[in-house]
């Protein structure tokens, strides 16, 4: 089966938005082929509003989301292939969801980046680097037949 991720990604987006709420996406910028305004980008992830009033050409496949949108009054085309989409939720409440990241990587051989947490506390040269932690595989839900 195909990976549920672009079809939980637009109940969400629908459902928020029926709910006259704002749909927030967070994205993981260093993600391959993403495209947004890298001065927004913060720790490594960006959050985009993606609310009809806020975005224009919006377009949602099983692949990727792309839209144009303002951003610090410059336009700018915005593409996030579905890999790179951690979470949507709505902005008045926090009501939504968040992705793994290998949930959508289990299907797709295009790109499988190795997402790592960021530690802010300073290196020192004695320590060894800390093991990684293990690979957790898709949803914690599984269809037994």
């Amino acid at each position: 089966m195909t990976s549920n991720r672009p079809y939980l990604l637009r109940a969400f987006f629908d459902w928020i938005v029926d709910n006259e709420c704002t749909p927030h996406l967070v994205v993981n910028a260093g993600f391959p082929a993403v495209q947004v305004p890298t001065q927004f980008v913060q720790d490594g992830q960006i959050v985009l509003n993606i609310s009809p009033s806020a975005v224009t050409q919006f377009s949602l496949d099983n692949t990727q989301l792309s839209f144009n949108a303002r951003f610090g009054g410059q336009p700018m085309q915005v593409y996030v292939p579905l890999g790179a989409v951690l979470a949507i939720y709505a902005r008045e409440n926090g009501e939504g969801t968040v992705f793994t990241a290998d949930e959508f990587l289990e299907d797709e051989d295009d790109f499988a980046p190795e997402l790592e947490s960021v530690d802010s506390s300073p290196e020192t040269v004695d320590e060894a680097p800390a093991p990684k932690p293990e690979k957790k595989k898709g949803s914690h839900l599984r269809v037994i037949k």
